[in-house]
């Protein structure tokens, strides 16, 4: 963990602001790469990722963005309250979970409300290394659409286009024109809401787009993340330890009983960092962070938010 002071607070649009980080005695911060992310400690027991929005090439600042969100847990929240210019705070170093495919021919970047700011810091690498890319970011209106004045400012500018929901329908986001005729070279990358990505990524599959050219990285869990379910038991390979999970636990929480950690950060299965190998047994995913193509393997999963189909599942732990 890093401890870094807020140097910056501002706001950015409708209930989203902007924090800027810094390390307190003004040296370096590790490098990261376009399309990462830090867990923000705001309190005990209360840390939230948010993803880095300033370009890669920077090293003195971390800038992040943060949605007010109206059905907040506490993390947004507190950090629009509480949270104040001149206050440290503990962060992780950036994790990149939703990297940049670097060989792609052309790349389409879609933004919807706050997951700008992924985006963003994509658009800043692809313009700085010369790429072919688009970048469409939509919002239900002007003023609920962050960092604008950086975008027109920006040296792509010509590259993006901004759809609002309350402005004239030929503004309006076309992805039938946008998606037809996709090449294997092109890669597309989504972040948002998760109806606004659901749209984009389905649109994308019925116009021929292959998996593996879509990336999406989601804000908020699946609806099911938290639904019960019936009890079934986990064996730990290298110990032959079995534990049984009741329909009301999840895995996370009984290994931590028992003394087993396994590093984990949002558990609602949307960051990766728990990601565990099954050697045995099918699992429930109900994470939004593996692709369908990797759920269907079964050979891994997300024991933060997951459960299990079968009786029994045989962990790689």
């Amino acid at each position: 963990m890093l401890e870094v002071i807020v140097t910056d607070k501002r706001e950015e649009a409708l209930d989203i602001c902007s924090f800027e980080l810094a390390r307190i005695d003004a040296r370096p911060l590790p490098v990261f790469s376009a399309g990462s992310h830090i867990d923000v400690q705001i309190a005990p027991g209360l840390v939230r990722q948010y993803s880095l929005c300033n370009p890669p090439e920077e090293s003195h600042r971390y800038l992040i963005g943060v949605l007010l969100d109206p059905t907040s847990r506490g993390g947004s929240k507190a950090m629009h309250q509480q949270i104040v210019v001149g206050q440290t705070l503990m962060i992780s170093e950036p994790r990149n979970l939703f990297p940049l495919e670097h060989s792609a021919d052309r790349t389409l970047l879609f933004a919807g409300g706050i997951g700008i700011t992924p985006i963003l810091c994509m658009a800043e690498r692809l313009a700085h290394s010369g790429a072919d890319f688009e970048l469409h970011y939509s919002a239900r209106s002007s003023e609920r659409a962050a960092f604008q004045a950086r975008l027109r400012a920006s040296s792509f500018a010509s590259k993006v286009h901004v759809h609002f929901d309350d402005a004239a329908p030929a503004q309006r986001l076309d992805l039938a024109r946008l998606l037809r005729d996709p090449q294997p070279s092109t890669h597309l990358y989504v972040c948002g809401p998760t109806g606004y990505m659901e749209f984009v990524l389905r649109s994308a599959r019925e116009q021929g787009w292959q998996e593996d050219t879509l990336h999406r990285e989601y804000f908020a869990a699946a609806v099911n993340v938290q639904a019960s379910g019936t009890s079934f038991e986990v064996e730990l390979a290298s110990s032959g330890e079995v534990f049984v999970i009741a329909p009301d636990q999840t895995i996370i929480d009984v290994l931590y009983d028992a003394g087993i950690d396994i590093p984990v950060s949002c558990e609602q299965g949307i960051c990766g960092t728990c990601v565990t190998r099954v050697l045995e047994g099918e699992p429930d995913h109900r994470d939004s962070f593996l692709t369908e193509s990797e759920k269907a393997r079964n050979n891994q999963f997300t024991p933060c938010c997951s459960r299990a189909k079968s009786a029994r599942l045989v962990l790689d732990i």
